[in-house]
């Protein structure tokens, strides 16, 4: 039996083929120990972030055998240590790759036949004795003298970083933000590590921070344990948090006391690095009663609050529009009578300067926006329509007959003042503005859309309260409808009733907590083509994936031949890990779907043309956002880069920029919020518990426009329409408002 391949290399590092300036990814051919140099076959390919290597080194390697498809083996670097070269062979090579200026192949080799292995030593301590060299004088010497001095400080900082258990991408991202100074920034502030750079967070620092000597109970410690636990119970959705629950979970966190941590609360409240809120029409407190929040939080928070009040405060900018009339002559554009809720619906807009429309699937919410924009563009009104993602925007397009956009496009974003162009002092040049799928607006993304909105302009938030809330921390939408200072119409006739439409009243029936099955099929054959949300049982996590697997490439082009397996078939997954889960589909999918282009392999996947991908961050500079969903068009080996089209805009990712890609056959239902798509796939299993909760499943099943397919056990159905306990968000906007409201 053959032995179990290697996860520690230890050889010299022979000649870089790819190097990325931004993250230090590099590829590069290798020669372990122990092999003659001149047989080519004992090179090896190694992949992964080296920053500051040079051919030459003497590498130790830990890491894991790969296979690339195109490229075959590949020993893929978790970690490394390297050493300047002992041999002749090796400094020459070191010498010779052109790292340090004044030093090329020339120079390299008469330094080296000058001193050998000793010339190390020489360029360090007796650098005076390069001028012994042929053609090289006092100025020369003096130049290579430098330079190899610099290149010697990036080195040992490198060194000094891992020895403390900084990771090489971690090393990267701490040397590009604090340069020379990164090793005395680590070892007297340690924690300003974890507030500064993105992707080094509080245990990262902590670990260092404790490997260096700091005490547990050290002032800075405690004060960037505080921050982190409030950070992450922002990543929880939470805005704000109770003291004394916040003491608990902290020190909880620290392994300290109670009492130095409400010590050092008070201490961060003292100099605004916590602000903290008394309860609200409690004369006499109990202390630890209040809640806490970080600034960026209450800032956005404060500004939603002010635009509540300054829209309420000054008058309307629109034409004289008689309302009723209005609403008249929309029915008869739209050739039937609304429903008197409809009615009041588009009256409340036209008449109130800031107001709420809320609603489930098929409650008119379409028909109400369609008339309201057609109104306003007859009376010459500018409307402005938008929604958090483009597939949202897209929709809310097609539907009113309106330009939409993103939001993120409508404020345009200004990457040298890292914020919008449209804000308070600079408002939007519109009278009406119109957000769907209002429910997905996080505090922060809230807060500047509002600041941008006019004093004297309309706004109409329309969203389904039912939904998951936001990614982001807040609760805008329910915050704002429970203040009762927003007028509010709540849509509750289903008007698709007379399609009989299995998504609609399995979505109502969901809210309702019926956790009767909707029409179940043992296997794939007894799906019906007319029907449009059918129950596949599923035996387990295997045959779940099977069924959808055989979904996506057998039984939707065979029955249902007008939809694109890729572009129109979505899976919805409640979790990312498990058999199940977004990760393993996406691996399957891809491998059913796409199984015969050459791809690049990237740090989450390999890449194929033809491959669908989601973006997972805002890059403003590419104008692509969180969620946005593309396709591989082509890639490029030699340069490390692919092509991927999104909303037929084609854009080009270096390898630095692949880890905002991952495959999208297959993503979790928050990634879905905002978004319909023709045909919905969704894995439920008794597995996926911690995640089964009713307003997910709503969710999901309202996420398909023509078809859902669930695949899964029935007892999984039942535990998330019974699971109506959603977490509760803690906030402080609606005493913000309240305030504000006398």
């Amino acid at each position: 039996m053959a032995s179990p391949a290697p996860t520690s290399l230890t050889g010299v590092l022979e000649r870089i083929i790819f190097f990325n300036e931004e993250n230090h990814y590099t590829i590069a051919e290798f020669r372990p120990d122990a092999v003659n140099p001149a047989d080519p076959a004992a090179k090896v390919t190694i992949v992964g972030a080296l920053p500051g290597v040079e051919c030459g080194e003497t590498l130790h390697l830990e890491g894991e055998w790969t296979r690339h498809a195109q490229h075959g083996a590949q020993f893929k670097v978790a970690a490394f240590k390297s050493e300047l070269p002992a041999s002749v062979y090796g400094i020459r090579k070191y010498l010779g790759s052109g790292l340090v200026p004044g030093i090329g192949k020339v120079y390299a080799n008469k330094i080296v036949d000058a001193f050998g292995t000793d010339t190390f030593r020489v360029l360090s301590e007796e650098s005076g004795r390069l001028r012994d060299v042929e053609g090289i004088g006092q100025k020369r010497a003096a130049s290579i003298k430098r330079a190899w001095d610099e290149k010697r400080t990036e080195r040992e900082l490198y060194i000094f970083l891992q020895t403390y258990g900084v990771t090489p991408s971690q090393c990267v991202k701490l040397v590009n933000h604090f340069g020379p100074q990164a090793k005395q920034v680590l070892m007297n502030e340690p924690y300003r590590v974890a507030r500064e750079i993105d992707g080094i967070g509080f245990k990262t620092a902590d670990r260092i921070a404790i490997n260096l000597g700091f005490a547990n109970d050290a002032p800075p410690r405690l004060d960037a344990g505080i921050l982190y636990a409030l950070e992450t119970l922002q990543e929880e959705g939470h805005t704000a948090f109770r003291e004394s629950d916040l003491v608990e979970y902290s020190a909880n966190q620290l392994e300290t006391s109670g009492e130095l941590v409400t010590a050092r609360i008070q201490a961060l409240v003292e100099t605004k690095a916590l602000i903290r809120h008394a309860p609200a029409g409690v004369a006499d407190p109990l202390p630890g009663s209040g809640l806490l929040q970080l600034p960026h939080n209450d800032r956005a928070e404060q500004k939603i609050a002010d635009v509540v009040q300054r829209l309420g405060r000054v008058g309307s900018g629109l034409p004289p529009i008689k309302a009723d009339a209005a609403v008249q002559w929309a029915e008869q554009k739209a050739g039937f009578a609304f429903h008197e809720l409809q009615r009041v619906a588009v009256r409340l807009a036209l008449t109130a300067k800031f107001s709420i429309l809320t609603g489930g699937p098929g409650t008119g919410k379409t028909t109400i926006l369609r008339a309201l924009v057609e109104i306003l563009k007859a009376k010459k009104v500018r409307v402005h329509l938008a929604a958090p993602t483009g597939r949202a925007a897209q929709r809310l397009a097609e539907t009113t007959g309106g330009f939409a956009s993103t939001i993120h496009r409508l404020l345009k974003y200004d990457p040298a003042s890292g914020g919008f162009t449209s804000n308070e002092s600079h408002p939007l040049a519109t009278d009406f503005l119109v957000v769907d799928e209002a429910s997905m607006l996080d505090a922060r993304l809230a807060s500047a859309l509002l600041q941008a909105v006019p004093a004297r302009a309309h706004l109409l938030l329309v969203g389904d309260t039912d939904q998951l809330p936001s990614v982001g921390a807040g609760n805008v939408l329910k915050d704002l409808i429970a203040t009762g200072r927003v007028p509010v119409t709540r849509l509750s006739v289903i008007y698709r009733q007379k399609e009989q439409s299995g998504i609609v009243t399995t979505a109502h029936a969901i809210n309702a907590g019926d956790a009767s099955l909707p029409p179940a099929v043992t296997d794939l054959a007894g799906i019906q083509a007319w029907s449009d949300l059918t129950f596949v049982v599923a035996t387990d996590a295997e045959d779940c994936l099977a069924k959808v697997t055989a979904l996506c490439t057998e039984f939707v082009p065979r029955l249902w031949k007008w939809f694109d397996p890729v572009d129109d078939v979505q899976v919805l997954a409640p979790m990312h890990k498990g058999v199940a889960g977004v990760a393993n589909l996406n691996v399957t999918l891809q491998a059913a779907l796409n199984p015969h282009a050459r791809g690049l392999r990237g740090p989450a996947a390999e890449y194929r043309p033809g491959d669908k991908v989601i973006q997972l961050r805002n890059n403003y500079d590419k104008n692509l956002f969180n969620g946005d969903i593309g396709t591989v068009k082509a890639v490029d080996g030699v340069n490390g880069t692919l092509d991927a089209e999104f909303d037929g805009e084609q854009h080009t990712f270096e390898r630095g920029e692949f880890n905002d890609l991952v495959l999208a056959y297959a993503i979790s239902i928050h990634k879905s919020q905002g978004s319909e798509y023709p045909v919905v796939i969704i894995p439920l299993l008794k597995g996926h518990f911690m995640m089964l909760q009713r307003n997910l499943l709503y969710t999901a099943i309202t996420r398909g426009r023509k078809k859902v397919v669930i695949v899964g056990e029935p007892a999984a159905y039942g535990m998330a329409v019974r699971n109506s306990e959603s977490k509760q968000r803690i906030t402080h906007l609606q005493a913000k408002v309240a305030v504000l409201g006398g």
